[in-house]
């Protein structure tokens, strides 16, 4: 009796596994990339989701759904059916920080998701153009200080990592910037190109083709090391801010409320994108470096994060944007 039972448990185990594939299947699955196209966050969106399709054979679509420094994106998917069919490329900009840097959202940043998995990291890199007169982080400190409030530097968007760690250098630079936040790359490289802006601030993901191609210069790298990528760009802390070392990164998240077994089959796939030797080598030559792993591991990832930025944003007095 007690095999006959084991066995019934089995097979309802099992078939509740093909649901939840048949499920997955059934329509489209949307990544909604939190940023314009064309960005670092938009290409790890768009690998995920031709990864997923190519996997597991699930129909992924692309939307990208800029605005309030992540929110909106983060919104509509707290909004969405809890059943694996909306997904979000979150990252540390806008679920670890907004909480800290918004006076009012209209999600929890824990109690409105369920984390997927994590996908990838990478340092933040702060670049100028190639002529240039700053050659160094210091060298726009220098400038900062003799000139507080005329130095430009661009961010994309209010309330985003650029913008904290722009708020960072200036607290512990004791110097005034101009900080200009913009939609993304996109949006600020006509005004750096103009010399409206003097510096701007993405991922090294987002900019590593820029620097490569010669439009810009990278001057300073928030790592706690070098990145082998770029490696003869100095760190912020070897620039004498050991405070600025902190990497971003970006994962997954459905609804709260996805079902377990929804969860499972969406983290098996992306282990499977994730594991792709063609995938990590295109991550790594983009400037990423790849991390995966189970969704608990990604939420404490998410909380351990949490906690560190928001004793940062206290201890620089850093005050909640409206």
């Amino acid at each position: 009796m007690r095999s006959i039972r084991l066995a019934i448990a089995a097979l309802l185990t099992f078939s509740a596994c093909v649901a939840a594939a048949q499920g997955l299947a059934d329509r489209p699955i949307t990544l909604i990339s939190p940023f314009p196209p064309g960005g670092g966050t938009d290409t790890i969106t768009r690998l995920a989701a031709n990864g997923l399709a190519s996997v597991a054979g699930w129909t992924t679509v692309v939307e990208n759904k800029p605005g309030a420094g992540g929110n909106l994106a983060l919104d509509t998917t707290a909004r969405s059916r809890p059943d694996g069919h909306t997904l979000v490329m979150a990252q540390t900009d806008n679920v670890v920080l907004n909480p800290w840097l918004y006076d009012k959202l209209s999600y929890d940043t824990f109690r409105d998701f369920t984390p997927i998995g994590l996908v990838a990291s990478s340092p933040s890199v702060f670049v100028v153009l190639p002529d240039s007169p700053f050659k160094t982080v210091g060298d726009v400190v220098a400038a900062a200080k003799l000139a507080p409030g005329k130095i430009a530097l661009g961010v994309p968007g209010a309330g985003s990592s650029g913008d904290l760690l722009g708020r960072l250098w200036q607290k512990y630079g004791q110097m005034e910037l101009n900080i200009i936040p913009y939609r993304g790359w996109a949006q600020a490289f006509p005004d750096l190109a103009s010399k409206r802006i003097e510096v701007y601030t993405g991922s090294l993901a987002t900019l590593i083709g820029q620097i490569q191609g010669g439009k810009v210069r990278a001057i300073g790298l928030v790592a706690p090391q070098r990145a082998p990528i770029v490696p003869d760009v100095p760190t912020f802390v070897e620039s004498g801010f050991p405070q600025i070392d902190q990497t971003i990164w970006w994962g997954l998240l459905a609804a709260a409320k996805t079902p377990p077994d929804v969860v499972a089959q969406l983290n098996a796939a992306l282990a499977k994108v994730l594991t792709n030797p063609e995938n990590v080598s295109k991550l790594e030559s983009l400037g990423y470096s790849v991390l995966g792993g189970s969704p608990a591991e990604m939420a404490a990832r998410y909380k351990a994060d949490y906690d560190a930025f928001g004793r940062i944003i206290r201890e620089a007095g850093i005050k909640a944007v409206d």
